[in-house]
This record gives structure tokens, C-alpha cells and sequence, in this order.
């Protein structure tokens, strides 16, 4: 099959790809066969905002491509967003090889894998369009939490790098095992406590040699961590919230 574009000129004849030239790809016109007209993305040509993209879209260092979910308040795997603190949803569909450490060049593997659903900060990330759908350029440092299949328990959902998952009671008052008495110390207007039941642990992170560093906290232990740092996230139907190994004051 023959393509003879028709604008703009300053192209060679018959080449798709001529992001060098002339207004983005997606306003060309091609002619096929017995003088036809269909335009780049009628010849399956993949478009990033405006652009062609010949083959699959790579990213690079610590940077994951995320198909963002469509979402009114509930991901389509059970998973709902927190009213209070929005999160974004969706599926990964490539990463970069991972970073490495200043010093000693030890490399950083991506914690996550072609298929799996991740959620992310609202505010991570560096939105963009691929044929129309809403994609996500994130660092593996933003993904609160990765999941497989359908996420509507806790069995198929697991923190990353240090995060903890931490099971939390929207209660004014938490009572110990022991008889403490720990208060919700949110600050004015809180609606959440900073204590709860650590659920999941991640493997966690990595030190400078490519050892993980060891997590000082096991699935059961009670914790206590800062105000305000625990990013929230609601599956089947119960709260937890996200916490770095670093914020986690003390456990009981």
C-alpha cells in the first residue's frame, strides 16, 4: 500500500513519522490506494498529545506508565477513594529499569510489574494523553499501595519499598490491649487517629549496598505514627492508612 501525504510539504512523501516537521502528526492527511483520505490515527498510529509514537512508549529511570482508571469515587476492583484525601487509581502498563544510588551506582529495582493496579498520591505524577486515554507518568515513590486481580480485600493488596498498612479505627478514643488510653491527637478538626493494627508490611528499602533495610514492625503489632501522614485508602469497606516505616513513632 502506498501513503502520499498531502500536508504539510515539508515532509517527505510516504513518511508517517515526520515529528521534525510541520504541525504534530494527528493534522496529516494520507492518501491510499485509489485516493482515499484517512488520517494518522486511522492508521493505528498511537498519538501523545498530538504527537505520533512509533511503538510502545518507554519510560525511563523510576518512572512507571499508569492507564488512570475512570473513576466516580470507587475503583472498578473495590477499592474506594477516601473522601477526605483523594487518590489516584489505575494499571501499570510499562516502567522505566529502576534508579540507582548517588554513590555507589547500586541499582533500585521498580517495585511493580506490567498488569498490576496501583493507587498514587492525587497530586503525583505528570498526567498526559495517549489516543485519548488519561495516562500518568509516576515515580515508584509515589504508589501507596499495589494490588492484583480484583482488590476488594486486603489478601491481594500490598504496600511497597517501607510503606506499612495500618488498619485504623475512625474512633475518638483507642484502648490498648494493656488498658491504654491513646486519644485521637489529629489536631482540630481530625477525623482519624494516628494509632492502629499493622495489616501489611512492606519488604523494605533499599540501602546503599542493594540490601533492604530491616522493618521493625510485624503484621498484628499496634502502632502510633505522626499526625497527618498517614495517606488513607478504603478496602472492602474498612479505613487504613498508608505509613512510611520512618513515621511510625512507636508500637505496643
Amino acid at each position: 500500500m502506498k501513503f502520499t501525504e498531502i500536508l504539510p510539504l515539508s515532509c517527505l512523501v510516504g513518511a508517517l513519522s515526520c515529528n521534525a516537521f510541520g504541525p504534530p502528526p494527528s493534522l496529516h492527511t494520507f492518501v491510499v490506494g485509489g485516493g482515499s483520505r484517512v488520517s494518522a490515527s486511522q492508521l493505528n498510529a498511537k498519538q501523545l498529545e498530538g504527537w505520533k509514537v512509533d511503538g510502545a512508549l518507554k519510560p525511563l529511570n523510576n518512572f512507571i506508565l499508569v492507564n488512570v482508571a475512570k473513576s466516580d469515587g470507587k475503583t472498578d476492583t473495590g477499592i474506594l477513594i477516601s473522601s477526605k484525601v483523594a487518590k489516584t487509581e489505575g494499571t501499570v502498563i510499562s516502567a522505566g529499569p529502576g534508579s540507582y544510588h548517588a554513590d555507589t551506582g547500586t541499582p533500585y529495582p521498580i517495585p511493580v510489574a506490567p498488569g498490576d493496579g496501583v493507587i498514587y498520591g492525587q497530586y503525583d505524577g505528570i498526567e498526559i494523553d495517549i489516543d485519548g486515554d488519561k495516562h500518568s507518568l509516576i515515580r515508584d515513590t509515589d504508589i501507596l499501595v499495589k494490588y492484583t486481580g480484583d482488590a476488594d480485600s486486603v489478601d491481594t493488596v500490598f504496600p511497597v519499598n517501607d510503606a506499612v498498612l495500618v488498619y485504623v479505627e475512625n474512633t475518638d478514643n483507642t484502648v490498648t490491649s494493656g488498658g491504654l488510653l491513646l486519644g485521637n491527637t489529629g489536631g482540630s478538626g481530625s477525623k482519624r487517629p494516628s494509632t492502629g493494627e499493622v495489616v501489611k508490611v512492606g519488604p523494605g528499602k533499599m540501602a546503599a549496598d542493594g540490601e533492604l533495610m530491616p522493618m521493625t514492625v510485624k503484621v498484628g503489632d499496634q502502632v502510633k505514627f505522626r499526625d497527618f501522614v498517614g495517606n488513607e485508602v478504603r478496602i472492602g469497606g474498612e479505613e487504613y492508612s498508608v505509613v512510611a516505616m520512618p513515621e511510625i513513632l512507636a508500637k505496643f
